[in-house]
């Protein structure tokens, strides 16, 4: 059991990192905030002046805004609840023993350590594409139709990459 010397002493060797972190993330905050209350131009900053609530006006008259808030909004709760769930589905079904567990274990977190823009390209050229993709051979194999799915459903394939990115990170 800790004594109350030994917590002081713990509070004290972390208070640097507490508060490191704590500027880390409030200084981009402020920065953020400042900058919507100004007309910026990166291109020439000397001309800049305070619009105050404009810049929200102008989101807000925009109907492309709430679209983007609406497709932002289901991509994070898809990707959600696919890696939660996948995740501990996943977990539980490498948990059990079986030949060549480690092995396994390292295909299942690989696609984690892929870069996401690796990923989107590897996804969009050799998997997703309508024509020479994966997923196209297997429709053909079955007598369908390839899907273009970034034309056709574009959201889709966004959600099914994201959450193929993470879902070794929900698995572990």
């Amino acid at each position: 059991m800790a004594t109350q010397q030994t917590r002081s002493l713990a509070r004290f060797m972390m208070a640097p990192s507490v508060i490191l972190l704590f500027v880390w993330m409030i200084v981009p905050l402020a920065f953020t905030l400042w900058f919507s209350f100004l007309q910026y131009n990166p291109l020439n900053p000397i001309r800049d002046g305070f619009v105050w609530f404009s810049n929200y006006k102008l989101f807000y008259s925009n109907p492309a805004f709430f679209a983007a808030i609406l497709n932002t909004l289901t991509i994070v709760v898809s990707v959600l609840v696919i890696t939660v769930v996948g995740g501990i589905l996943l977990a539980m079904l490498i948990d059990q023993p079986m030949w060549g567990q480690g092995i396994v274990r390292i295909l299942v977190i690989s696609p984690f350590f892929v870069m996401p823009p690796v990923a989107a390209l590897v996804w969009k050229n050799m998997i997703m594409h309508p024509q020479y993709g994966v997923f196209a051979d297997i429709a053909r194999f079955f007598g369908g139709q390839p899907i273009d799915w970034f034309g056709q459903h574009p959201l889709t394939a966004v959600i099914i990459i994201v959450a193929w990115q993470w879902l070794p990170f929900a698995t572990l």
